[in-house]
């Protein structure tokens, strides 16, 4: 099983969603970074379930305890290893499904794969194992804000509930003022209510998240197999839930002429830019010096606290009806998570950059 992400600057998860705790051994990490425990307690909070109605019920404080690799409030460069404990676990909520299959979820396809799954909340393949990713995420944030480099994501869609594709129209200050993290405070209230509806109904409802990366260098990326939209997708496919990834226009620019997609250069103190940037700041998979942004589609939580066929694993067909504690969207949790990996796919990009500079 892979549980380790990232080249130079690497990650390595552990944990179940209803074990002791979830964990992570960050390797990679530059040395004489200031670790601001208060930054990274806070990006887990913005994780953690409970924080509003339009989330699960679930109460975590997410605490991070911090076991190795900084002395006196700096990184050493030696492995950061840290846990979160599991505090709040209902796992008899999962007695009823412990030989069913949840339809949608990975129940079926990690039985198949190794002949043996944890039935409390998804164990490995819970959402939950998330944790890790922002803590790392964050770290790599204290790195990157010290280049000037800075990650914002928000909720750009809610169902049919969108707000204008173009980032430049909103004020990104507001995206922690409501709930749902979206920018656009008028949808923001629409999403909310229609989450909150959705919730009522057992039902669940998926949507878009968009992210901006600004003060990225010029050249981070390969050319082949390495490109730097490349890594970022499979950053962001990884997350639970996830179902799509698209950069710069996207799709959209799919039925556009050359003429019209096409970011001519300019020269502005003596520096090169582009004019527009409809290619979200990557051309040829190395990054231009203009705004990175992408968007990452999410669909709708598996989990339905209503009644559904299925089969158990023994292939009877019977009926599930799951209970416990779940969210109905997935949305406002998971904008930390998008940045988590998004400042990890960019710091360990640096990190090679630089190494293949050091070597010629």
């Amino acid at each position: 099983m892979s549980n380790t992400f990232g080249k130079l600057f690497t990650l390595t998860t552990f944990g179940e969603s209803h074990g002791a705790a979830i964990g992570g051994v960050v390797d990679g990490m530059p040395a004489g970074i200031d670790v601001d425990l208060d930054f990274i307690q806070n990006e887990l909070a913005r994780r953690r379930p409970g924080q509003s109605r339009i989330t699960t019920d679930r109460k975590e404080p997410d605490q991070v305890e911090l076991l190795s690799g900084i002395f006196e409030g700096k990184t050493t460069g030696a492995p950061i290893g840290f846990i979160v404990r599991n505090t709040n676990q209902h796992s008899k909520d999962y007695d009823n499904i412990r030989n069913l299959f949840r339809p949608s979820h990975a129940d079926y396809t990690y039985y198949e794969k190794y002949d043996v799954r944890d039935h409390r909340g998804g164990g490995r393949s819970s959402a939950r194992i998330t944790i890790s990713r922002v803590v790392a995420g964050a770290l790599a944030k204290l790195v990157l804000r010290k280049k000037g480099i800075t990650i914002t994501a928000y909720t750009s869609q809610v169902g049919e509930i969108e707000i204008d594709k173009d980032y430049h129209k909103h004020n990104l200050n507001l995206i922690e003022d409501n709930p749902v993290r979206c920018p656009d405070l008028e949808k923001a209230k629409q999403m909310e209510s229609l989450i909150a509806q959705i919730k009522k109904e057992g039902d669940t409802i998926g949507g878009v998240i968009s992210c901006i990366i600004k003060g990225c260098p010029v050249g981070l990326g390969e050319p082949e197999f390495g490109k730097l939209h490349a890594q970022l997708g499979a950053a962001m496919l990884s997350i639970n839930a996830v179902k799509g990834f698209e950069y710069g226009e996207g799709f959209a620019g799919a039925s556009w002429r050359g003429s019209q997609q096409n970011d001519t250069f300019i020269s502005t103190d003596h520096k090169i830019h582009t004019q527009t940037n409809h290619s979200g700041g990557i051309q040829g998979g190395i990054s231009n010096g203009e705004d990175i942004y992408f968007r990452v589609a999410f669909k709708p939580v598996a989990t339905l606290l209503q009644e559904q066929q299925t089969v158990d694993k023994d292939g009877n067909q019977t009926s599930i009806d799951v209970r416990g504690r779940h969210d109905p969207c997935v949305l406002p949790r998971a904008v930390p998570i998008v940045e988590a990996m998004a400042a990890m796919t960019i710091l360990d990009s640096i990190l090679l950059d630089r190494s293949e500079k050091n070597i010629l």
